[in-house]
């Protein structure tokens, strides 16, 4: 965070004088928040490990198959709707761990705020992208 952000405005603590826990954590948020994103990491998590092992074993299945043989395979309703469960949970929970790499680890309040942004839209869009090109093959 940017000094400004965390600025005293009663100047209880002057330069050179000894914080407190307490007012060292003043301003810095609430410990109350957070726990929906750390939940939400946690259950695309857990939506991953079977939906990859899916995946895994279908490119397995299908490593010899031309492309008319996979995109048959694909064109089948409950196949083309794990495949957008897939890269649904998948671009989310990417986008869950970088924006916490971003918060972390970018200390410029503008950079951060453009980072996040960035992340995602950039999450967003490859996930519609996945999902429509995933429906494109389905009913096309």
């Amino acid at each position: 965070m940017s000094e400004w952000n965390r600025r005293d405005p009663l100047n209880r603590n002057p330069a050179g004088g000894r914080a407190s826990a307490l007012h060292r954590a003043i301003g810095l948020g609430s410990a109350k928040t957070g726990t929906e994103h750390w939940w939400l990491q946690r259950v695309t998590a857990a939506v991953l490990v079977p939906l990859l092992i899916w995946f895994v074993a279908s490119l397995i299945a299908h490593a010899g198959g031309d492309y008319p043989s996979v995109a048959g395979w694909l064109r089948s309703p409950l196949v083309a709707a794990i495949m957008a469960a897939l890269l649904i949970a998948m671009f989310w929970h990417m986008m869950l761990g970088l924006r916490v790499i971003v918060e972390d680890y970018v200390h410029s309040d503008r950079l951060k705020f453009f980072a996040v942004a960035m992340v995602q839209a950039g999450c967003w869009a490859l996930m519609i992208i996945g999902v429509f090109a995933v429906l494109s093959i389905t009913f096309g």
